[in-house]
């Protein structure tokens, strides 16, 4: 199951500005969250590394289309699989609408998980505003490239089937211990959350009782305290006083206390 992102931003400087700054593919780290390199192999191939939601993927992408001011086109070749196109609109005025298309294959449970929850959707309309605020407050590109590659195919917006070849480490390319429990914590409770939307056909007072995990508290459960009060002991006066001796005793005598 593949998923489709498409996000828009109205950035106010030239298209040629802002096309310029998008060619320094290198630059990506400044403004988009989670990547942590893009190195340019050649004018064709980059090799990225990022880390979204807790997964850290690897993958190596082609251009297969640049415009200048107008268009780039990528798709996957190996790793994390996913292609689109980032295309520029010249609105005059210095003003530019820059709309990125993208369609990538979710890989492994918390890659999943994320999707489910909007994830990377999220994060492409944060690039776009970081993009916009970077390139707006500089007022000028850091670099540019201007040639083109493969102008006037048509090559269109790139999809999955584009991209079929990259697919092989199933999203688990460096994804740690942490990482997967966070991932599972997500989607337990996920699933939690929907049980609790659906309800269930019965209602019933019983309260389940939770599953105890390794390291949690022991519970002690309360008990009755019997208090113990301590008493003079009996005795018997005829016992303990010689001059008692053949005396009429009471039972109350008998049970004084000494």
């Amino acid at each position: 199951m593949t998923t489709k992102v498409e996000k828009s931003i109205l950035v106010n400087v030239p298209v040629s500005t802002a096309y310029n700054q998008w060619t320094q593919f290198e630059a990506f780290p400044e403004f988009m969250g989670g990547v942590q390199s893009v190195t340019q192999l050649d004018d064709q191939r980059l090799a990225w590394v990022a880390e979204i939601g807790g997964v850290k993927r690897r993958w190596e992408a082609r251009i297969l289309e640049q415009v200048p001011d107008r268009k780039v086109a990528w798709a996957a070749t190996s790793g994390a699989t996913n292609a689109g196109a980032v295309t520029f609109e010249d609105l005059g005025g210095g003003q530019t609408r820059v709309t990125l298309s993208m369609e990538y294959e979710p890989e492994g449970l918390i890659e999943k998980v994320g999707d489910a929850l909007n994830i990377v959707e999220h994060q492409a309309e944060g690039d776009l505003g970081r993009f916009k605020a970077f390139i707006e407050s500089e007022r000028y590109a850091t670099g540019a490239w201007r040639g083109s590659i493969n102008e006037g195919v048509g090559v269109g917006t790139p999809t999955i089937e584009d991209a079929a070849l990259s697919e092989g480490d199933s999203g688990k390319a460096g994804i740690s211990g942490k990482a997967m429990a966070a991932g599972a914590a997500v989607a337990a409770a996920g699933v939690a959350a929907a049980a609790a939307m659906s309800g269930s056909k019965e209602e019933t007072d019983e309260v389940p009782t939770p599953p105890r995990n390794a390291g949690d508290a022991e519970i002690i459960e309360a008990v009755d305290v019997v208090e113990v009060i301590e008493v003079d002991p009996v005795v018997d006066l005829r016992e303990t006083d010689p001059s008692a001796a053949g005396m009429p005793v009471t039972d109350e005598d008998l049970r004084r206390p000494l």
